[in-house]
């Protein structure tokens, strides 16, 4: 099994590229379903997520053809309106699929989904959605199955902005008789570059990025051409690296204006933050304070950067209180830093960070994709050797990470360890 090997102490510098948007890809590969030409995208991440939903969707019957980032789907030929829970176990987000097939054929019959264990996750939500909108929907051996010959445009609100429920209701409104508005929809920018698709290939959505998305059904959908946003949680992820060693790291390809919170919070801990259009220049010209941070939907502090910034804290100065609100389960990364010499206690949703002079490399165990970058990040900076064990999380969610960082004059190497 995969571990890294990462020698601490050096301090990062130079200038680091994000890649596409893994949240975005996802859901607008998954899209390509709606229409039976064929569909083109570029910047798409290579990742294990990714590779999965490619599967999944050729074992649908969608035709796939890869070259580096760029993917060309068409589901002219979909034999099958079944996700199997081979492929579903390993990726929660495979139940973007639901909506897509339920819309396009009339019946969709998906395994109910796995993933990072970070908390529940529900997926009502979702097939409360998808059931006003006329779907007959039950969950049968362990597969969610909806049937509908034809959904119907309704008045839907979440009752959470849940990310994934928003872009399966779009999906799913794009073919539907009517009109739907969803109210207290995901304001996330993977949302809106959805929309963004979708609307290239025929449909008519207004407010995607807004908390209230408008939908008029279409009869049928075009293919398109597509370049996947860059990661804002990647983006983060090196702007953080570099504040933790006190370097000087530029991203570049990123866009600033899915990053403000992290920005404030990072310039309010004492950082350096020059934004130049796609650029983001991040330094720590003295040192780090301590910051009350909590996570919060889009446009607030992201929960995907949370164990990243904890693993910040830790080595500022100062009592740091993180507030965990979107998953209930996002702490596991806790006792891991601890190993690491970190002084960090929990009660309830929040985690009080007391900043050490330093941290120590030890072995560690990476419980999901991002504790699995936290734990890098804390490692970057430990006095010694520290072994991440289990990065086959990171690899869903990172490309190529190790070479990136070491691109900035990281010591991180991939090695193979026993179990």
């Amino acid at each position: 099994m995969d571990a890294f090997r990462i020698t601490g102490g050096k301090v990062l510098s130079g200038e680091v590229a994000v890649s596409g948007a893994k949240n975005a890809a996802l859901p607008i590969l998954a899209a390509a379903l709606l229409t039976p030409e064929p569909c083109h995208f570029e910047r798409v991440p290579e990742l294990t997520d990714v590779g999965t939903t490619l599967r999944l969707l050729a074992e649908l019957g969608v035709a796939v053809e890869r070259d580096g980032d760029r993917v060309t789907l068409a589901a002219s030929s979909v034999r099958t309106v079944q996700a199997p829970y081979d492929l579903v176990k390993t990726m929660r987000a495979s139940i973007l699929v639901l909506g897509p097939l339920l819309a396009r054929f009339g019946e969709a019959r998906v395994s109910l989904p796995g993933g990072c264990a970070i908390g529940a996750r529900p997926i009502d939500l979702h097939l409360q959605g998808l059931a006003h909108m006329g779907a007959e929907v039950a969950i049968e051996h362990g597969y969610v199955v909806a049937r509908a010959s034809r959904l119907k445009g309704c008045h839907h609100y979440l009752d959470f902005p849940t990310v994934t429920g928003t872009m399966n209701l779009i999906m799913a409104a794009t073919l539907a008789d009517g009109v739907t508005i969803i109210e207290n929809a995901a304001c996330e920018p993977e949302v809106e570059d959805l929309a963004t698709f979708l609307n290239k290939c025929g449909a008519r959505i207004t407010g995607a990025g807004g908390d209230r998305v408008v939908v008029e059904g279409v009869t049928a959908l075009k293919g398109a051409s597509h370049a996947i946003i860059p990661d804002r949680i990647e983006a983060g992820t090196l702007m953080l690296a570099g504040a933790i060693t006190k370097g000087d790291v530029t991203v570049t390809g990123a866009c600033p204006a899915h990053l403000e919170a992290l920005i404030q919070k990072l310039r309010e801990a004492g950082a350096r933050v020059d934004v130049d259009n796609d650029r983001i220049r991040t330094t720590v010209p003295d040192g780090l304070k301590a910051l009350t941070v909590r996570t919060l939907p889009h446009p607030g502090f992201p929960t995907d950067l949370q164990a990243q910034m904890m693993a910040l804290m830790t080595v500022a100065k100062g009592v740091s209180i993180i507030t965990e609100t979107v998953f209930e389960s996002r702490f596991t990364h806790v006792a891991e830093l601890c190993r690491m010499g970190a002084d960090i206690r929990l009660e309830g949703q929040n985690a009080i960070v007391g900043g050490v002079r330093e941290l120590s490399g030890a072995e560690v165990m990476a419980t999901d994709l991002r504790a699995s970058a936290g734990l890098v990040l804390a490692g970057l900076v430990a006095e010694g050797e520290t072994w991440v064990r289990r990065i086959y999380h990171l690899d869903r969610g990172y490309e190529r990470l190790e070479r990136k960082l070491g691109g900035l004059g990281a010591s991180v190497a991939r090695v193979t360890a026993p179990l």
